[in-house]
């Protein structure tokens, strides 16, 4: 049946009311617009039609050109449809329009035609479609064509525009049907996704930044989108340009329970071929579901997905099946294990206790084999043959000016097989300006000179001399100095490897920033079967972590004539020699000087012996370092302790000045006494520090023993009770308080604190009374003595968040970082150590940020105000976590916090995005304080690449 319609009056001179003759909108199906050319005289075109449930699709329509026209798909009754007329008026196209219903045949025919006259391609994209909509319906039905055939059409015709949608298939299999029934899934962009139409027909995707996002719903509009139940997914996602990488889908469950953050699961990264093969399992109903395709740019197509519900014996076989080692080989013991467990369970009819053991282990193997560093080497550090290629381009365009980098290696005893791999892995470099400077230190070993000379005689950059005497590693390494001719000095170990693009990396540095004087890379260690674990990804330049440990370590190059001037490596540091020269040529230059190349540019070596496999495998190593540190920091701070610590590490005891200068702490607090008695009474019973006092600030408390408490307070030494009669507001308390106090030091400290020890104040103030810090945070555990603060990582769900969060409180963190001292972009105001002539110099506390990020956002003006901000584990207190201000959990203060969110993102972006305390191959994931690894990481693969 054909249905006319009329176009009515104009509603806004840009969109015009098309409706039928009774006054309402179309009925859902096909309908065909055309213009009827010139009728009246006017001129005009239309280029969007939008309908009452806020659709909207694209149309070609002009008064000017013969028999225009254009189809639209309505799928329910619209209360009213508009086109929108950009050029001419509204009432030349409400005299020039023809809108009426067609049948499907006719409306498959006229798109087929319009995609032949408008596309690239022409007849040829046409066919393609044609050949498409076939396909679509042979496989999943009539009604799924027709949409891939619509959603082509609307591309063609709107020259670009965003589709609207794009359909995959969900099939659910259900165990009593013949035949499994097929519900289809929409998929609509919805952030950061352009489709583009490909010239033989179908779709292409672009995702013009690293966050594109498909919504996903089911086609009749209906709910849940999936029922619980473990699906397979199958399909191809191709990329034509770019790449696939950690494609996710984030869901929240309809369990009637409050989801402040949906659920991520992982999609595999899919083949060279583009296939997606994988068991998921759904826990709940699926209320909502968005699939993110990639984290970075890329054109891809999606195509014959597939969502299938599995039955039973289909699931358990294929997890069992599934379960893998870390390296991502079938592990054939647990496979059996698990097959006689669940036997054992099926023989005592316990069959669904059977599949949770299975589901349990499955997830379990999947999640540690998924975000192992051998899977993360895998995806996302693995040189491909083109890598290789592109690299070695790009090393030797930039060999004609570039720097020549000496290598300088020091050789003893080394087994032939380790060094053959060192020497091996400096000739497979991609950049070629190098020479490589070795000293043997008079190895008795004959094969250790025969395999130096068959080198040297291979490659005339190799550069060999004997050393007559034995001088250990010291006088070594400075036999190699001297032979250096290059700009730049690299530290290679004689049994480690450098990775093809270690020089490549670090020369594009330089040439970037011609004034660097040292680099530093990140690194992992290899054991003796090439297997590449524990890495070590490290923070920009960091001197106070470096007091504490030897993190700048591998691989070091340095400015040749910068290592010369300060006496290169000097004896009786062996074992740390090279520490020692990384923290005097550090004293000569500017931070701005030292670069951070964030990506794994060295194997060390991990064999029985070495200090790769154990820290304290070379008792002299720590020994020669607390030296080395001793001795550096001697020369800022005389009357400074360094001691070692027993996982071979070291702590600086920084002085406090005499007379101690008076710290103020400042402690909001409304009611909760038994909070506030157990704070004030540990602060003043434990803490040892000679100058100090309590102000606790009063916001409005009315409970009467509250009352009495604070009465009692007033009386007592060293404490002071100030009223501040105002709504709560964390930032305008503490910098009320601090203009009513007369501290030099400022702690802001919460009512929910307890003191464990006597020296915590002491040691927050050793750093804090450095010229060259600002803010000092310490640790700060949870009452069942679990970390609660080792620190903040910016950007850590989005503005901030603890490290090591629910962590042990021996937990040693990525690089043993939680053991130690160190600089870190910010630290918590729970506990926060701060030189009042700071505080006032950056202003205080930001009143707009009245409860959240206010500690953080205190911390970045500090150092961007050129101080560093300090955190250290050695002063340690309980913190009871806000237990008197309570939860965000009312309309109110979810939009304060989102308000103080976009505060923090419009003010401090690039930082939060970019930690410098913290590196980008660590995740940012909310759930992963405990510096886990990303998946995939934060940068480019390869710089220039």
């Amino acid at each position: 049946m054909m249905e006319s319609l009329q176009a009515t009056n104009d509603t806004d001179n840009c969109w015009v009311d098309v409706m039928r003759p009774e006054g309402t909108g179309p009925l859902a199906g096909w309908y065909q617009l055309q213009s009827i050319t010139n009728v009246g005289g006017g001129e005009w075109v239309a280029d969007r039609i939008r309908s009452a449930d806020g659709k909207v699709q694209p149309v070609r329509l002009s008064s000017l050109a013969s028999r225009s026209r254009s189809i639209v798909l309505f799928t329910h009754e619209a209360a009213w449809v508009q086109l929108r007329v950009v050029s001419g008026e509204g009432v030349a196209a409400r005299s020039g329009l023809k809108f009426r219903r067609i049948g499907r045949v006719r409306a498959f025919a006229v798109m087929l035609e319009m995609i032949g006259v408008h596309a690239a391609g022409g007849v040829r994209a046409a066919l393609g479609a044609a050949g498409d909509f076939i396909r679509t319906a042979i496989v999943y039905g009539v009604s799924a064509g027709a949409e891939g055939l619509h959603a082509c059409y609307r591309m063609v015709i709107g020259e670009g525009a965003p589709v609207e949608l794009h359909p995959a298939q969900v099939w659910r299999l259900r165990r009593r049907a013949w035949w499994p029934r097929s519900d289809r899934l929409l998929l609509t962009p919805i952030a950061q996704l352009v489709a583009k139409a490909s010239p033989l027909g179908g779709v292409t995707w672009e995702a013009t930044t690293g966050k594109p996002r498909f919504g996903i719903t089911r086609m009749d509009g209906s709910a849940p989108i999936l029922k619980a139940g473990w699906y397979r997914l199958t399909g191809r996602l191709t990329a034509s340009t770019g790449r696939i990488v950690a494609p996710c889908f984030y869901l929240n469950y309809a369990t009637g329970k409050a989801q402040p953050l949906p659920v991520q699961i992982r999609v595999h990264e899919p083949g060279v071929d583009g296939r997606v093969d994988m068991s998921i399992r759904f826990t709940h109903d699926v209320s909502a579901l968005r699939f993110d395709p990639s984290t970075g740019p890329a054109r891809f197509t999606i195509g014959g997905f597939q969502l299938r519900r599995m039955g039973r014996p289909e699931w358990m076989s294929r997890l069992l099946a599934g379960l893998c080692d870390e390296d991502g080989r079938r592990d054939w013991p647990a496979i059996v294990a698990s097959a006689t467990d669940m036997s054992r369970l099926a023989a005592q009819g316990r069959l669904r206790s059977a599949g949770e053991l299975l589901a349990e282990r499955y997830i379990e193997t999947s999640q540690r084999h998924a975000g192992s560093y051998a899977a993360w080497v895998r995806k996302y550090d693995t040189l491909s043959v083109a890598d290789r290629e592109a690299m070695t381009s790009r090393g030797q365009a930039l060999a004609v000016d570039g720097p020549k980098i000496s290598l300088l290696v020091p050789v003893y005893q080394t087994p032939e097989r380790w060094l053959r791999s060192c020497l091996d892995s400096v000739l497979a470099q991609a950049y070629p300006n190098w020479e490589l400077c070795i000293a043997d230190d008079a190895s008795p070993s004959p094969h250790v000179r025969e395999v130096l000379e068959e080198y040297q005689r291979r490659d005339a950059r190799i550069r060999v001399r004997l050393r007559k005497d034995n001088g250990h590693i010291s006088e070594a390494s400075n036999t190699a100095l001297d032979m250096a001719c290059g700009d730049y000095v690299g530290l290679l170990d004689h049994d480690d490897e450098l990775r093809p693009h270690a020089l490549l990396e670090v020369v594009e540095a330089i040439v970037a920033r011609p004034g660097l004087e040292l680099i530093y890379s990140d690194e992992d260690k290899i054991d003796e079967a090439g297997r590449r674990f524990q890495p070590y990804f490290k923070p920009e330049w960091n001197p106070d972590l470096l007091l504490s440990q030897n993190y700048v370590c591998h691989f070091t190059v340095i400015r040749t004539l910068l290592a010369r001037n300060v006496g290169g490596f000097r004896k009786g540091f062996e074992g740390s020699q090279d520490h020692d020269l990384i923290l005097r040529c550090s004293r000569e230059i500017q931070p701005w000087q030292i670069h951070h190349v964030p990506r794994v540019l060295y194997h060390w070596r991990a064999i029985a012996g070495s200090t790769a496999l154990e820290r304290k495998s070379k008792d002299y190593a720590s020994s020669a370092g607390v030296c080395a540190v001793r001795e550096y920091v001697r020369g800022i701070a005389p009357h400074a302790s360094v001691d070692e610590l027993p996982h071979g590490h070291y702590r600086v005891r920084w002085p406090v000045p005499q007379p101690a200068p008076k710290v103020s702490l400042i402690i909001p607090t409304r009611d909760r006494v038994g909070l506030l008695r157990t704070c004030v009474e540990s602060l003043l019973a434990k803490t040892g520090y000679p100058n100090f006092e309590l102000v606790v600030v009063d916001n409005q408390s009315y409970e009467l023993d509250a009352l009495a408490y604070l009465d009692e307070l007033r009386s007592r030494e060293r404490v002071k009770v100030l009223k501040y009669d105002a709504p709560f507001n964390y930032s305008a308390i503490n910098n009320w308080a601090a203009a009513h106090c007369d501290g030099e030091l400022l702690c802001m400290l919460n009512n929910d604190i307890e003191a464990i020890n006597g020296d915590w104040l002491d040691e927050m103030a050793g750093f804090a009374c450095r010229p060259d810090i600002g803010a000092v945070g310490a640790m700060l555990y949870y009452p069942d003595d679990s970390i609660q603060h080792a620190g903040v990582i910016l950007g850590l769900g989005g503005v901030a968040n603890h490290a090591y969060c629910h962590q042990p409180a021996d937990f040693p963190g990525h690089g043993a970082r939680a053991l130690v001292a160190q600089n870190l972009s910010a630290v918590t105001g729970a506990c926060l150590l701060v030189r009042r002539e700071v505080f006032e110099q950056v202003g205080g506390l930001d009143e707009r940020l009245r409860i959240t990020f206010n500690d953080i956002d205190f911390c970045l003006r500090v150092r961007e105000a050129g101080y560093r901000n300090a955190w250290t584990p050695f002063a340690t207190l309980y913190h009871h976590e806000s237990a008197s201000r309570g939860a965000d959990d009312t309309l109110e203060k979810v939009a304060r916090f989102r308000r103080e969110v976009a505060l923090m993102r419009e003010r401090w972006s690039t930082i939060l995005d970019n930690d410098p305390a913290y590196n980008p191959n660590l995740s940012i994931d909310i759930a992963d304080t405990a510096s886990q690894l990303a998946f995939p990481p934060r940068q480019s693969r390869w710089v220039g690449g």
